[in-house]
Parts: C-alpha cells; sequence; structure tokens
C-alpha cells in the first residue's frame, strides 16, 4: 500500500478537526458527512486524483458476486478509491427484482463506506413511458422527458420511481450508524443522441426542469441530504458556454464532470484537446467553488501496453487540473474483450501497477477519514 503525501495527511486532518464543516453544497440540510466527503474531495484534488471504476466490486473479467473482490485490488492489492454503481434497476422490472436489486446496490454502497471507499450511482434510466430501454431506438422510443416534468402526463410516473430512490437513500446507513453519501449523476451524456434523454429528444428547457425538479424533489420533498450532484455531458464541446449549454444553475449543482473516450484511444489519441476539455471543467469547478471530475473513460481491452501512464496519468497531470476523481468503465463478467481496468495477466498490469504506485494516484487504501 502507497503511504499517503504529507500534504494529504495534514489536509484530511484539517478537515477531522472541524466540527462544524462549511457547507458549499446546494443542500443546505446535507449531513455532516457528504460536507465533509465534499470538502475532502475538494482539497485532495489540488494534489492528486483519486481512481475510480465502474461496477468494481459487483463483478469482473469471468467473475461475479465474490466477496471484497475486484480485478483492480487482484492487481495493485487494493480496490479503486471510487467505485461506480448504477440505479439501473430502479424501474423497468418487476417489483420483486427491483426490491432485490435495491438491497443488493444498497449492501455494495454501505460495504465501500466501511471500507473507507467512496461510491457514485450513474443512473441508465429505461425509458419510463415507452420500450427502448435506456438508449435511443427510432421505432420503439418516445422522448420521455416533456412526459415526466412536472407539466407532463407521466409526472405521477416519475415521482413514484424518484420516490424509490429517495427511500433507498435516507436508509443508506454505515457501520457507525451514520448516513452514507454518495455522488449522484443522473442524466448523463446528455449532449449526446444515444439516451432517450439526449439532446436531440428533448429542447434546453425541458432538459433544465428535469433535472431541477429530479433534485428538488428529492432534497426538499423526500429529505434526502446525503447525495452530491453531478452534472457530466460528453465531450461536444471546446467553450465554456458550449460545456454549460444545458447547465441548470449553481444553486443544483455539486460537482462538475465529462465524459471522454474518442480523444484518450477509442477514436483517436488527441490529448491536448482532452487536456483543453478538462481545463474548462476544471476551472469552472475551481471559479465556482464546485467539484470537478473526469467521471468517464477508458480505452476498451487495453491494447496500448503503456495506456495508463503514457496517456491517462500524462493528461490528468496537464494543465494544474484540479480533479477529484477519473473513472473507467467497467468490466464484463461474460466477454472476452469488454474490459477497461486490467486483471492478472492483462498487458497493461504492468503499467498500471506504475500508475498505482504515482503518488499523484490515490486508490482506496491511500484513503483515510474522508467522512470526518
Amino acid at each position: 500500500m502507497k503511504s499517503l503525501s504529507l500534504f494529504v495527511l495534514l489536509s484530511l486532518l484539517m478537515f477531522s478537526c472541524s466540527k462544524t464543516p462549511t457547507n458549499h453544497l446546494i443542500d443546505k440540510n446535507a449531513t455532516a458527512e457528504t460536507i465533509n466527503l465534499f470538502n475532502n474531495l475538494k482539497e485532495t484534488s489540488k494534489k492528486h486524483i483519486l481512481f475510480g471504476h465502474q461496477h468494481a466490486t459487483e463483478y469482473g473479467h469471468g467473475w461475479k458476486g465474490d466477496k471484497n473482490r475486484s480485478d483492480v485490488k487482484s492487481v495493485v492489492g487494493s480496490h479503486p478509491a471510487v467505485k461506480g454503481v448504477d440505479f439501473y434497476n430502479v424501474s423497468g422490472i418487476s417489483e420483486r427484482k427491483v426490491q432485490q436489486a435495491m438491497y443488493d446496490l444498497k449492501k455494495n454502497v454501505e460495504d465501500t463506506y466501511n471500507r473507507g471507499g467512496i461510491t457514485t450511482i450513474a443512473w441508465h434510466f429505461n425509458n419510463p413511458v415507452s420500450g427502448g430501454g435506456f438508449y435511443w431506438k427510432d421505432s420503439i422510443s418516445k422522448p420521455a422527458v416533456k412526459y415526466i416534468i412536472p407539466s407532463g402526463e407521466a409526472h405521477h410516473e416519475y415521482k413514484k420511481i424518484l420516490k424509490r430512490i429517495g427511500y433507498w437513500a435516507n436508509n443508506l446507513k454505515g457501520a457507525d450508524g451514520k448516513s452514507v453519501p454518495v455522488i449522484f449523476r443522473p442524466f448523463h451524456e446528455f449532449d449526446g443522441d444515444w439516451f432517450w434523454w439526449g439532446k436531440p429528444y428533448c429542447s434546453k428547457d425541458e432538459f433544465i426542469s428535469l433535472w431541477q425538479f429530479t433534485v428538488s424533489y428529492l432534497r426538499d420533498e423526500l429529505g434526502v441530504h446525503n447525495f452530491i450532484y453531478a452534472f457530466s455531458p460528453d465531450n461536444r464541446f471546446t467553450t465554456e458556454e458550449e460545456f454549460l449549454e444545458r447547465y441548470p444553475g449553481d444553486e443544483w449543482v455539486d460537482m462538475v464532470g465529462m465524459d471522454n473516450y474518442a480523444d484518450l484511444g477509442r477514436d483517436r489519441y488527441d490529448l491536448e484537446t482532452a487536456a483543453k476539455k478538462l481545463k474548462i471543467v476544471s476551472d469552472y469547478a475551481k471559479k465556482k467553488h464546485k467539484l470537478a471530475a473526469f467521471t468517464e473513460t477508458g480505452l476498451e481491452s487495453i491494447p496500448n501496453t503503456t495506456w495508463w501512464t503514457d496517456t491517462l496519468l500524462k493528461l490528468l497531470k496537464t494543465n494544474d487540473l484540479e480533479l477529484s476523481y477519473v473513472l473507467v468503465w467497467r468490466n464484463d463478467e461474460n466477454s472476452p474483450t469488454h474490459y477497461y481496468a486490467p486483471f492478472p495477466g492483462q498487458v497493461s498490469e504492468e503499467d498500471f501497477k506504475a500508475f498505482y504506485n504515482d503518488e499523484f494516484t490515490l486508490f482506496e487504501n491511500d484513503l483515510k477519514k474522508m467522512y470526518d
């Protein structure tokens, strides 16, 4: 296990000694643990970045459901600092399956908290008014956003789904009896055309209405005070103005981020462009006292043996970026090629160890008192 830098130790000690932490969150009734997590992430981002992996402890390359296992841990001895999970099963399936899925998700998030790790929750939201799942399918999907916002005919159904999420969130408890904070990242990649909430299928005003209602209903009506709200488009912007095109306002967002696979090897290697986009995100967060994150990235199958240090780490260290975490996508348990983090024997394994050993990167074993 790596040793934490003096900077991180002093920073965390400073926050852990504060009995009344300053609350920069959009929820003025946020729990102390949620405020502390925000503040500690903000502080550590000045000198470090946390590494994250989607579905890291739920399944991996060739396995599923093993206790306290992750492919990342199998390679470097530590879980990722940030685990990505999903509200995919909160709707669109039978009630019995929903209940089981929510129970399993609750346990996963609580276990992560008890180990000292952090959870971020995306939402691949099955279309609530038509078939087609979360992707847009021309012959099936309906533009659901206009139906579920307050003026829409399916608004009541959307409130029922949010009530399920609110109940779940309000019952997240750690072994210490405290409410577990999570980073909630709904409606991601909204500037693309692949999800039903994407830009071609709803107006700017409709999207902003959806975002604002979602936050206000969870926070103000359902009493959810352990969410950090993350806004993350895909990488289809080159200016701050374009990045903020569908931004719901500073009073509705805690974290700004970006998903970008294209510039890091999927379509091309263009680190200069990727760095400029991340700088827009990071600079906005600095200016507005928000968190910033590289919310999704990765290279499927990682055929580049030095991708971790020559591509990802090099990018993260440019332009004085202050990013709280970087998250790579999942390792499918069945597919031989759909994976984004190494496992024992994978060709980038040794380079990933170098990435892990760099003092700039933090994994779960490096974290101390992120909630204090």
